[in-house]
């Protein structure tokens, strides 16, 4: 009974503060206002505190411009806890857009909506994520291409890495940075999530959405910890399967650090030196040292 309680309580205050926030955000939108970042970030402070996904942060976001992060991917939630952390849009696969309610969402968050499987579309769709990095939006690359089950990263699709490279070619700097994102959900009440609780926060594909937000929301108290990796520096003549192997490393390392409780020490994130940066670029992904 409490546990279906706490699900109507979460389902009417996102409701009311959507409705409420709907139509400024649209204007904001419209305008070109920088309110269009904030809001969204106000909404998922409040999604988390009420669905009680308590989020802990390792290392800090490169403060540099344009960021694009190269995260994991396991769940719907993974919105609510970077979205939490710092304003930020999200490259996602054209059918969010038709959603009930999480397409709605992920509009009013001015998401990128790409269409993976198809390739002619790609430099389009690298152009349109390169422009957004070049007005000053930091951009989440969901890299993997689908969720996982939590335990594993899946193989980095390289194709729109190429967006750093395209931005590029507008941009009043010589480089982008690609900043790895590990997100691992490692507690429920306080007790560590083994192998096979992690599908309670982890939504791999073949598991209907609907059973699955609502076991989430009835559980709480999920725990969640995001590590910021060392940025890699992507210049005009960088590889970017190159760029997109060694971010893979980092946040598989970064991720195995967090399942197992040992946090990362040794990222140098913001504080990397370009020289760092390039080095970083050039290694092999064993090397990165995370």
């Amino acid at each position: 009974m409490i546990a279906w309680l706490r699900v109507g309580f979460v389902a009417f205050v996102l409701t009311t503060m959507t409705l409420l926030l709907w139509p400024l955000q649209s204007l904001a939108m419209a305008r070109g206002w920088d309110l269009a970042r904030r809001l969204p970030h106000l909404w998922h402070v409040v999604g988390c505190a009420v669905t009680g996904l308590r989020v802990t942060v390792v290392g800090r976001p490169s403060p540099d411009h344009p960021l694009l992060i190269a995260a994991n991917h396991q769940s719907w939630a993974d919105i609510m806890v970077l979205g939490r952390i710092m304003p930020l849009s999200f490259i996602a696969k054209a059918e969010v857009r038709e959603w009930p309610a999480f397409g709605l969402l992920a509009r009013l968050q001015s998401t990128v909506f790409v269409e993976r499987g198809d390739r002619r579309r790609t430099g389009v769709q690298a152009d349109a994520i390169a422009e957004r990095l070049n007005q000053g939006d930091v951009m989440v690359l969901f890299a993997e291409g689908t969720t996982s089950d939590g335990n594993e990263v899946l193989p980095f699709k390289t194709a729109l890495f190429g967006a750093a490279q395209a931005a590029l070619r507008h941009a009043e700097t010589h480089a982008v940075r690609v900043q790895p994102v590990s997100i691992a959900y490692t507690r429920a009440h306080g007790l560590p999530l083994g192998r096979y609780f992690r599908p309670l926060a982890a939504w791999p594909g073949d598991v209907p959405l609907g059973p699955h937000l609502l076991a989430f929301l009835r559980e709480g108290a999920v725990e969640a910890e995001v590590t910021f990796g060392e940025p890699l520096l992507f210049e005009a003549d960088s590889d970017r399967k190159r760029i997109a192997r060694a971010a893979e490393e980092q946040v598989r390392r970064m991720l195995v650090a967090s399942l197992r409780g040992h946090r990362c020490t040794t990222n140098r994130g913001a504080g990397a030196s370009e020289a760092d940066l390039r080095l970083a670029n050039g290694a092999d992904a064993r090397d990165i040292g995370i």
